[in-house]
This record gives structure tokens, C-alpha cells and sequence, in this order.
């Protein structure tokens, strides 16, 4: 990368603690998701791979599994654990990390408590929830006292994948992240569509994963079977319209076919730089980096990390 190149902003990066794992362990999760096990982290190879991707700032949040194992008093605990833990690396380092704060979702009186703490106490940039919990998607009435809350707050809400109710049939023994993870993407997005969150809480910053998964392929379809069957909530706008107000991360394979497939679809301004790690090895990361850096312009006067890097700023100062 040349020295003059523009810094990347991350915000698809995780962490994991010796504590999470162990408490993820406990609850007998010993593959995640499918994968052969649990990745390591500490802030050294973090800043390692930073500086040889030419990352400027990396935004950590606690991946898929969650913190929620079943008990919620538990899972409250442990969200404090970790986005205490996440906090003092961004004081430590506050050029170089940010945070996204774990909410003990589904338990939504626990995560309304956390959230403002998290924004109040620990100087959140975020919050970072799953596409679904418990099998309960993001559009389910019971979170609307979070989005109301997070929607007072302008809110950035970072969603990650994770295994779809019924996993171990439907990804027939393959890890989740390659097809299961993309796909709840749009399970999510769609459910937030439709049962009217992104309308009533329009102040809210979404950001979803991975180019929004096949969700440019198939919004228009979803646009079509609207106008089959009546789904449509009161005043919505229409379903790219809609979709084309969220923000996609590039994290995983975005060159060369993913994003120019998003940017057709919802444009590039809303489009933002993710690494995935610690989960995607460094090796990946860094393939993925020089895909980023090799791609064709998204214009003559810009690059991908021009682009991404002015969208990231813009989100994170409310300039959206």
C-alpha cells in the first residue's frame, strides 16, 4: 500500500476475552456457529494488522454467538464484561478503536439499562445486535422500547448474522458463515422492512454485514411480492428506497462481484470498510484488503478507501 493512501476505517471488527470464552464454553459452545473453534485476540496483533492493512481505526463488537446463553441475568453480567472490557481498549487507544456495545438481547429490559450505559458511562459509538434472538427477528414488537430508546439517541446499530433458528438442518453440516449468515442477513432486513421499524425509527443508523448478502438481489423481489400479497406497512417507502437508507460493510468477499452488485442496486454512499477480524485469519484480511485496493474505481477521483473512509466519517458524525 503506498504511503499516501487513504487510512481505512473499520467497522466490522471483533474481539473475543479469555471471560467471554470461557463463559461461551460453559454453555457447551465449543463450535461456533459450526466453525472448528474459537479465535484468540489481544490488542498487539490487532494494531499488527492494522498497520500493515492500513486501517486508522477498527470498531470492535462481540460477533455471533452473543452473550446470551440462556440466563439472563447472566448474559447482563457478561454484556458488562465485555463492553467494559472493549471501552478501556478505546481509552487506551482512542485514535485507533472504537466500540460497539453487546446487548443481552432477548432480555430488552436488561439491554435497555446496558445501552444507556453504554452511551452515558462507557462512550459508546454503537450498539451491536444479532439478525435474530432466540429466534425472535429485529421487526418483533418486543424490541420496539430498544429502537424507541435507540431511536431518541440517533443511534448507530451494527447487525451481525447468526445461525438461523433450525441451523443444523438447513446448513447441513457446513459452518454457518458461508451461506446460514448471509441469509438471516436478509431475514433480518426484510423483517425490519416490513413490519415498519425502519419507518417509525428513521433517525436509527443501520449497518448491515457483508454487502448486505444477497439483499440486492432480491429486493426487488420482495418489491414484487409486495404488490401480490399486501405487506406493505403505512407509509413505507419503497423496498430499495428503503434499503438504500441503510449502510453495508464490505467484510468478506466484495470483489469482484458483491459490491458492484450492491452499489447497482442501493448506490455507493452508504458503503463502508470491514475486516471481520479476528474472526477472517490475517492472511484473508489482507487478500481482502488488496482486493479492495486492485477493484475498479467507484470513480475517477476516488478510490474504495477514499470512498469508504468519507461514508464512515460521515456516519459517525451524523452527517447521514
Amino acid at each position: 500500500m503506498a504511503a499516501e493512501a487513504t487510512q481505512l476505517i473499520d467497522v466490522h471488527a471483533h474481539f473475543v476475552t479469555d471471560g467471554y470464552v470461557a463463559a461461551a464454553r460453559a454453555a457447551g459452545i465449543e463450535r461456533p456457529d459450526g466453525m472448528p473453534g474459537w479465535p484468540t485476540w489481544s490488542v498487539e496483533q490487532h494494531l499488527d494488522l492494522m498497520e500493515r492493512s492500513g486501517i486508522e481505526k477498527s470498531y470492535l463488537s462481540v460477533s455471533s454467538p452473543g452473550v446470551h446463553f440462556g440466563d439472563d441475568g447472566a448474559a447482563r453480567t457478561l454484556a458488562r464484561a465485555v463492553n467494559d472490557f472493549a471501552a478501556e481498549v478505546g481509552a487506551d487507544h482512542p485514535t485507533r478503536f472504537g466500540h460497539f456495545a453487546t446487548l443481552p438481547l432477548p432480555d430488552v429490559e436488561g439491554s435497555l439499562a446496558e445501552a444507556d450505559r453504554a452511551f452515558d458511562v462507557l462512550g459508546a459509538d454503537g450498539v451491536a445486535v444479532k439478525t435474530h434472538h432466540g429466534g425472535r427477528y429485529l421487526g418483533d414488537p418486543a424490541f420496539e422500547p430498544l429502537w424507541a430508546r435507540l431511536e431518541r439517541r440517533g443511534a448507530v446499530v451494527f447487525v451481525h448474522p447468526t445461525s438461523p433458528p433450525h441451523a443444523d438442518e438447513l446448513a447441513l453440516g457446513r459452518p454457518r458463515p458461508m451461506l446460514e449468515f448471509p441469509f438471516d442477513t436478509v431475514r433480518a432486513a426484510s423483517d425490519l422492512y416490513f413490519n415498519g421499524v425502519l419507518t417509525r425509527y428513521p433517525r436509527i443508523r443501520w449497518i448491515l454485514p457483508h454487502g448486505g448478502g444477497p439483499l440486492p438481489l432480491l429486493a426487488d423481489r420482495m418489491a414484487l411480492m409486495s404488490g401480490v400479497v399486501d405487506l406493505l406497512p403505512a407509509d413505507a417507502p419503497g423496498v430499495v428506497e428503503a434499503f438504500g437508507r441503510l449502510w453495508y460493510d464490505m467484510a468478506g468477499t466484495p470483489f469482484p462481484r458483491q459490491i458492484p452488485a450492491l452499489a447497482a442496486a442501493f448506490g455507493v454512499d452508504h458503503v463502508l470498510y470491514g475486516s471481520d477480524y479476528c474472526w477472517t485469519p490475517p492472511p484473508l484480511v489482507m487478500a481482502q484488503v488488496e482486493s479492495v485496493d486492485s477493484a475498479p474505481r467507484p470513480s475517477a477521483t476516488q478510490s474504495w478507501r477514499d470512498l469508504t473512509t468519507r461514508n464512515a466519517e460521515r456516519l459517525f458524525t451524523k452527517d447521514a
